[in-house]
């Protein structure tokens, strides 16, 4: 038997549609020593670039597949283990590995478990993965859907049970949303909560979910043990309402691509597959109208019109706030009304952080202290 400290480095199961992934690069050597959570390879989705990250503390022995190869998921592509451990054992994984490789005959990690439940009267999809005790719930923003965490849910699953959810009007929920207020969205996520029996859970939100979770946690503070909010609607009054609108009324691939390019810090993560995913989601019935009615959410006029700063200040679970260094939608300077919230700045992720910096966020959701984020604290925030 081998080695229990081995870890085995697996092709991740990103989304439902994914079956292989393609290593773009490796970007550490064998022989090099790493941590648990360090990042270890870019790996190609049809989505975009994700980063595979070591699955325990110790050294990178082997590397199977190499930079510029395909994998099916659930195979195993490198190999982590104490210095100490015998290259006899090291090369016999490694030999079962590539046994595997050759004949493809690959088990299949399950991947996100979906399902449809009725909150007030609408249907919500979700997408669960894990079964751990803890339990965490995944809001995304304006225009996004469950699969945006795609990075997101499967490591914070290893030991946790993690529900992302589409919001009405997104995803395959619903189309209705009602008035479409902050109370009517916050509504849904604690009637979600109710639904699937989770009593209390940490609400993870990005931009419009990071407002909707925080009123969810002033309305209901029983039902939250904790806030992660991933660049949030409410905070400050800028934004990029341009991007909003043009987003909203878009309705080609020429008239989308350039508005999702603000989303990112690097701008080649928009691909063809992300603009026509997002291109088939606005053709569906009900969803122009439905992002229509969350622009008078958003926006008044050119500033935001949600003001989430009281409501955060009622909140007393831990708060810790993700923002990315070059998000252009919301402005991290935008976050004077934090409170005493932590706040840690992202570099090299602009307004979807959770997927250019996924660990940062995985690390916030831990209480663990990230690797490309600055902890600017009450100072830092108050003085942005």
């Amino acid at each position: 038997m081998a080695d229990a400290r081995i870890a085995k480095v697996t092709m991740p199961k990103w989304g439902l549609s994914m079956t292989s992934g393609r290593i773009t690069e490796w970007l550490v050597e064998e022989g090099t020593e790493v941590k648990a959570g360090a990042e270890l390879a870019e790996i190609d989705t049809d989505k975009i670039n994700g980063v595979l990250e070591s699955p325990a503390d110790g050294v990178l022995r082997r590397i199977i597949a190499g930079a510029d190869s395909s994998a099916p998921i659930g195979a195993t592509i490198a190999v982590v283990a104490p210095a100490d451990v015998p290259d006899a054992e090291i090369e016999q994984v490694v030999a079962e590995a590539e046994a595997q490789l050759a004949s493809g005959e690959v088990e299949e990690p399950q991947g996100p478990v979906v399902a449809t439940v009725e909150v007030d009267g609408r249907p919500i999809s979700y997408a669960t993965m894990g079964d751990g005790d803890e339990v965490v719930v995944l809001v995304h923003g304006y225009g996004g859907d469950k699969n945006s965490w795609l990075f997101v849910q499967e490591p914070l699953s290893r030991t946790r049970t993690v529900h992302a959810i589409d919001l009405p009007g997104h995803g395959t929920s619903g189309k209705d949303v009602g008035d479409g207020s902050l109370d009517t969205l916050a509504a849904t996520v604690l009637g979600f909560l109710d639904v699937v029996g989770a009593g209390r859970a940490h609400l993870v939100g990005h931009s419009l979910g990071g407002a909707v979770v925080t009123a969810a946690a002033a309305a209901a503070p029983d039902k939250v043990s904790a806030l992660t909010l991933v660049a949030p609607a409410g905070f400050g009054s800028r934004v990029d309402a341009g991007y909003l609108r043009g987003f909203a009324s878009a309705g080609s691939r020429r008239e989308l691509r350039p508005h999702l390019g603000k989303l990112f810090a690097d701008e080649s993560q928009v691909t063809r597959q992300l603009v026509d995913d997002l291109l088939r989601y606005k053709r569906l019935d009900g969803v122009g109208a439905a992002l229509e009615t969350l622009l008078g959410t958003l926006l008044d006029g050119d500033d935001q019109a949600i003001d989430a700063a009281p409501l955060l200040a009622t909140v007393e679970v831990p708060v810790t706030v993700i923002w990315g260094r070059a998000d252009k939608v919301f402005a991290p300077a935008d976050a004077s009304a934090l409170g005493q919230a932590k706040l840690r700045v992202v570099d090299g992720a602009g307004h979807m952080a959770h997927m250019e910096k996924p660990h940062e966020v995985v690390a916030a959701v831990e209480g663990r202290g990230g690797t490309s984020a600055s902890e600017e604290g009450d100072e830092g925030a108050g003085g942005q």
